[in-house]
Parts: C-alpha cells; structure tokens; sequence
C-alpha cells in the first residue's frame, strides 16, 4: 500500500475521532477539538493527490478509496451539525436539513452519473467547480462548529461568516453539480 492510500486510510480513521470529540461535552472545547479534527482530514484530502499525482502514485484502490472518504468525512459532519449538543444545532433546523439534502443529492447523482460512465470506459474526473465547493464545505464546517466553543461576540461573528461561507458552498453545490450533468449528459443519453 502507498503513501496516498495510506494517507486516506487515515482520514477514514479520523472521521470517528472527530464524531467522538464532537459529542464528547465533558472534555472543554470540544467543538474546537472535533473541528481541528475535522479540518486536519480534509486537508488530508488535498495532500493525498497531490503526493500521488506528483509521484505517479495513482492507484484504483486510491481512486476508490478516496472520493468514498471525502464524501463520508463530509457528510458526517453535515448530519452531525443537524443534532442537538448542548442547547441547539450547529445548522438551523429547516436550513440545515435543506441543505443537508441538497449536498446528498447532489453526491448521489454525481457517484451514479461517474459509474454509467465508467460503465462505458468514460472518465469523469473532477473539475474545478466541485473542489471550489469542497473547499467552501470544509471551511465553512470547520468555522461553525468551531464557532460553538466560542461565547458572545466572537461566537456570533464566527457563526455568521460560516453560515455566509455554508450558504456559497450550497450555492456551488448545485451549480457544480448542475455543470456535471450537462457536461456529460452524454453518458446517460445513450
């Protein structure tokens, strides 16, 4: 197994950690705790493929392994911020839920547009749309619940430039995943 492979075995390892400090009330700032977490996983993302695209070390267990990884880091934290941990949730209630349903619907039809096509020998690799909103999401996760072991002002100023960031990364959610469909439409048309 290569360096790649085992960097995102590692993220996969990391998403229960960053469950477990999430909940974890006693121990203090846990939410900034589980949002470092968060964050070191996702930029764990980037430095896999970047390792095995400058070291030829792409492999098919990589290519399988590390877009489950990202979509199950990401849309752990996305349920996790719709439940209730000490007072209320991370995401408003009806908002959250919204946009919770948006990014799974979004992920189902990308991963099923990629395996008709793969079906037909086509690759769909991604595009810069969609890590636009992949860095927009693992921003604006790692400031709202980071927000949460913060009180008063600095609480309400962090809360609202993640909601900001959150709400341009469901806005890149559907327009990625838009772009997607229509750039290869051709795949489930024939």
């Amino acid at each position: 197994m290569n360096l790649p492979n085992k960097i995102t075995l590692i993220r996969i390892a990391m998403i229960p950690v960053f469950v477990l400090f999430y909940y974890l009330t006693a121990v203090p700032y846990h939410f900034l705790i589980s949002a470092i977490i968060f964050a070191l996983a996702a930029f764990t993302d980037f430095l896999d493929g970047y390792i095995a695209r400058k070291y030829n070390l792409v492999t098919d267990m990589g290519k399988f392994l590390d877009p489950i990884a990202d979509k199950v880091l990401v849309l752990t934290a996305l349920v996790l911020m719709l439940t209730n941990v000490g007072g209320e949730p991370v995401l408003p209630a009806l908002f959250g839920g919204i946009c919770v349903a948006l990014v799974i619907t979004r992920e189902l039809i990308v991963s099923s547009l990629r395996m008709v096509a793969a079906s037909k020998q086509v690759v769909i690799a991604a595009d810069k749309l969609g890590k636009i909103k992949t860095v927009l999401q693992d921003i604006s996760i790692f400031i709202l619940i980071m927000a949460f072991d913060f009180t008063a002002t600095a609480h309400t100023v962090l809360y609202l430039i993640g909601l900001v960031i959150f709400t341009l990364s469901m806005i890149m959610t559907v327009i990625s995943g838009t772009s997607y469909v229509v750039k290869n439409r051709k795949a489930f048309l024939d």
